[in-house]
């Protein structure tokens, strides 16, 4: 019977041990200290989303103490696949998604796909980077109005670059048809603004659609004329190009850049993040190497960044009802 106890005891205390551990372990690497939070970029390394989700993960750990995160980049099917893998993961903090919008809500409206485009939990906008019209210096065409004269003179004989199907370029690009009443140019669609750029520079395009924080070296350099900026005002990067409404066409639009989670996240995880987002873009530091950078930064934080995103879902299916996207 001694021997028994002695063996029973010394099995659950031996049980009590090893549990022990594990328990202490779970207290003391809970969120967001047991491993690095991954943030999905659904686009290939190099491109506007991965340098703006990359400069804001550099200044973020010093806004959330013990946390660290890793960008992995995702690409494939112009992001869709990186969107849907963020979307339903697991909503516990250690996945995030980087989001480029208009063509994050654009996708859902032409195809199916496995996430909703206003489900996610909204933590910061970033960027709001306008888009530009870009002809090679030798062009001569000099304004948009003598890009619509030469549409409408040869339509056929007009070809635009752009970053793909749906993207923030290519639906600028219907909207300035749908009001200048120009017809359809030739669409060429490139896997991302470098090649874009160097079909241009090679004389196969007459025209790029871009942002203006990706193309201002070369803008200053002498190589690239722009036609028109489609934001509000004149950007202080580029203050020599003017607007698309100096020059009579109210088209306000670009590509805004973000970070995201998969929906319901817990209310403790997704307050902290959010605060840690909104120190990081306020951050003197920050805000000094973004300017260096050229990025336009348009900080919006929660639900005011749903709110911006739940419009711009609206005005696309408005445009997808008369200019429908879907090309091939």
């Amino acid at each position: 019977m001694l021997t028994r106890r002695r063996v029973g005891t010394g099995a659950l205390l031996a049980a009590a041990s090893a549990a022990t551990p594990r328990v202490a372990t779970r207290a003391q690497t809970a969120w967001p200290g047991e491993r690095p939070v991954e943030v999905v970029v659904p686009y290939p390394p190099g491109g506007g989303v991965d340098t703006t989700t990359r400069l804001v993960l550099r200044f973020a750990p010093n806004h959330l103490p013990g946390a660290r995160f890793v960008a992995v980049n995702r690409p494939g099917a112009g992001g869709q696949l990186g969107y849907e893998a963020a979307f339903n993961a697991p909503a516990d903090g250690w996945t995030l998604c980087a989001v480029t919008a208009p063509a994050m809500p654009a996708m859902p409206i032409e195809r199916a796909v496995r996430y909703r485009p206003l489900g996610w939990t909204f933590f910061a906008n970033v960027v709001d980077d306008p888009n530009a019209f870009y002809v090679a210096a030798g062009s001569r065409l000099r304004t948009l109005a003598d890009l619509a004269a030469a549409a409408r003179e040869r339509p056929a004989g007009l070809s635009y670059g752009s970053t793909g199907v749906g993207g923030d370029d290519h639906i600028a690009m219907l909207a300035f048809e749908a009001l200048s009443g120009i017809p359809p140019m030739v669409h060429a669609p490139f896997a991302g603004n470098a090649p874009a750029m160097q079909a241009l520079l090679g004389g196969h395009l007459a025209l790029l659609v871009g942002n203006i924080g990706e193309s201002l070296s070369l803008l200053r350099e002498g190589q690239l004329r722009c036609l028109g900026v489609a934001a509000p005002a004149r950007m202080p990067q580029a203050a020599d190009a003017p607007t698309f409404r100096e020059q009579g066409f109210d088209l306000v639009s670009g590509a805004s850049r973000g970070l995201v989670g998969p929906p319901g996240m817990p209310t403790p995880v997704r307050a902290r993040l959010e605060a840690a987002f909104a120190a990081t873009l306020s951050d003197p530091a920050f805000v000094q190497e973004a300017q260096r950078l050229g990025m336009p930064l348009r900080p919006l934080l929660g639900e005011e960044y749903g709110r911006m995103l739940a419009t711009m879902d609206a005005s696309l299916r408005s445009l997808w009802q008369r200019r429908p996207w879907r090309e091939g």
